[in-house]
């Protein structure tokens, strides 16, 4: 029974897209790799200089936090052997206080750095899809498919309907949206930071 209701219901789906193809005129597909579009696009260049920059200042706050962390570590290694048992739980408990500080900023400062990215990219973002819709309009185009290397779906196309380099041509001669730099702030009031690749220490246990 349930063979028999499943045949119908694709049936039925078929002939309602026979009837809207014979209906309607012919869909007009092109594809671009957006990856290069990225590349060409106007103030892609000053985007990521200002990232670079502003994630270089934040991760040098980062390292000096991982750092202070560090000399209290070793201070309590070297001083170990001499401390009381009071003494070395207090120690235990702030070094292990300040670790716990450290992640939570470093969690905090990669979602503010993720946020401050989508900012400083979306006037890129924005003009591609621009010409793209603009594009799309003047050649009557149904839908423009992304066909990015590892990641795209089509699994086959005609190279005729690749229209990357007419997309990139327009994009170089779009201007440049000016980029706003942030200004550089306290790390513990949230600032944004790149995520610093340095290694956690291993607090002290008993």
């Amino acid at each position: 029974m349930r063979s028999m209701l499943r045949a119908t219901v694709i049936a039925l789906v078929l002939t309602v897209m026979a009837g809207a193809a014979k209906a309607q005129a012919p869909l007009k597909l092109a594809y671009v790799n957006t990856q290069a579009l990225m590349e060409a696009a106007p103030g892609r260049a000053a985007a990521e200089a200002v990232l670079t920059k502003e994630g270089e200042g934040y991760r040098a706050q980062i390292q000096k936090m991982q750092d202070s962390i560090n000399v209290l570590l070793a201070k309590y290694q070297k001083d170990e052997p001499t401390l009381s048992a009071t003494a070395k739980d207090s120690r235990q408990k702030s070094i292990q206080a300040l670790e716990t500080d450290f992640q939570a900023n470093q969690l905090k400062f990669q979602k503010a750095f993720s946020d401050r990215t989508t900012e400083v990219m979306a006037p890129i973002t924005d003009a591609v899809k621009k010409v793209l819709d603009d594009i799309r309009t003047e050649d009557g185009y149904s839908i423009i498919l992304s066909n990015d290397p590892q990641t795209t779906s089509i699994v086959s196309a005609d190279k005729n309907l690749d229209i990357t380099d007419r997309v990139v041509s327009r994009l170089r001669a779009t201007p440049a949206a000016a980029v706003k730099a942030a200004t550089p702030a306290d790390p513990k009031k949230g600032a944004p930071a790149a995520p610093a690749a340095v290694t956690r220490p291993k607090p002290p246990t008993q």
